[in-house]
């Protein structure tokens, strides 16, 4: 049976749409033993530590699964019994966080703020100050509940200052903003295949400091998530995994990095994406329809915007309408107020965009 071409676009946080020659990068199989397949893999490794600017004081560590997974890798390596975690966080990834945390019977304090609030660094700094026994600092960069864009370099010098670990969850931003993960210093930065490197789904990624890596030998209470003997496999056999790993989706991911670097690195991606949501704004505001956040705050990765008052509005009639002109969107999943979610990030261009807004206006709910 022929399988038809993509008949939408992705408009969400991940999965996302992907390029042609991602896709056919996928259509061979490997052997997860062959040095061919590792020496992929060791290249992908490579590229990702030179695109955090790490240098060789960081390693990159590749994880099956969601990244999710990832996350939970991370501070089930990490943590130890006696270690307490300050988890910060306004919204739903920041919070699950928080809830993977709590069932590993480790400390837990955690700061909630608002979903539309900056996370403050003074109630930070005196949180630690109360308690001396915080260890580690977690959050999330760009939490796609609503598209906000935290500003973690003030909790990371905080991290610093204070000597604890920090742990930053870029599972929607990295390869998508410029960050460098020595200034402010991020010790463990999370993410996955399928997000701004504009890969496929099937495996996360950690990029560590060697040094607090190496140091975590032996925490972890679970065998498939433990970071560190992940680790140590992939550098003593050379790009080899513990268990079977996606291979497909690994060679794919290096396509993805490839033209990643074609498009001329992480710069011209986020202003790209940067112009994609300029355009999706715009078109929104001339219909009426406003974001949840306030423009200082938002990412170029997804836009929550409120729904229309008019009572004919329905998130379900909007989605299948704009899934009819060949785009699919996200709900709201935004507690205080009911939204609906726009991604402008993966192979989506500006005239995606504008398309996007056309097929909006000719709906007319409002």
């Amino acid at each position: 049976m022929m399988i038809p071409e993509n008949p939408y676009l992705l408009l969400t946080p991940g999965p996302l749409s992907t390029s042609k020659t991602v896709r056919a990068a996928m259509n061979r199989d490997w052997c997860t033993w062959d040095s061919d397949y590792n020496e992929l893999v060791q290249t992908i490794r490579s590229s990702l530590v030179n695109l955090s600017q790490g240098g060789s004081e960081y390693t990159s560590v590749l994880m099956q699964g969601s990244g999710t997974f990832s996350v939970e890798a991370v501070l089930w390596t990490c943590l130890k019994p006696d270690s307490t975690i300050l988890v910060i966080s306004n919204g739903a990834y920041g919070n699950r966080m928080a809830k993977i945390a709590s069932m590993m019977g480790v400390g837990l304090e955690v700061l909630t703020f608002s979903e539309g609030k900056q996370p403050d660094p003074e109630i930070v700094e005196k949180t630690l100050r109360a308690h001396r026994e915080i260890t580690h600092i977690g959050m999330v960069h760009c939490e796609t509940t609503t598209g906000m864009r935290n500003l973690y370099a003030p909790i990371a010098e905080l991290a610093g200052k204070w000597g604890k670990v920090f742990i930053l969850d870029a599972m929607s931003s990295f390869g998508g903003i410029p960050l460098d993960i020595n200034a402010p210093k991020i010790d463990f930065l999370i993410s996955s295949a399928n997000k701004c490197i504009q890969g496929v789904p099937g495996f996360g990624f950690v990029l560590a400091d060697k040094g607090l890596l190496q140091e975590c030998e032996g925490n972890s209470k679970s065998h498939s998530l433990d970071l560190f003997d992940q680790w140590q496999t992939m550098e003593k056999n050379k790009g080899k995994w513990r268990f079977t790993s996606p291979t497909h989706t690994v060679r794919a991911f290096l396509q993805a990095l490839q033209e990643l670097e074609e498009e001329g690195g992480i710069e011209a991606r986020y202003q790209r994406y940067c112009t994609n949501h300029k355009i999706l704004i715009r078109g929104m505001e001339n219909m009426g329809i406003r974001a949840f956040l306030s423009p200082e705050d938002q990412s170029p990765i997804i836009t929550a915007f409120h729904e229309p008052k008019n009572p004919g509005f329905s998130f379900e009639k909007l989605y299948h309408l704009l899934k009819s002109e060949g785009f699919v969107i996200y709900p709201g999943k935004v507690s205080q107020a009911p939204t609906f979610r726009i991604g402008h990030i993966g192979n989506v261009f500006p005239e995606d965009i504008h398309r996007l807004v056309a097929a909006v206006e000719k709906i007319k709910f409002w």
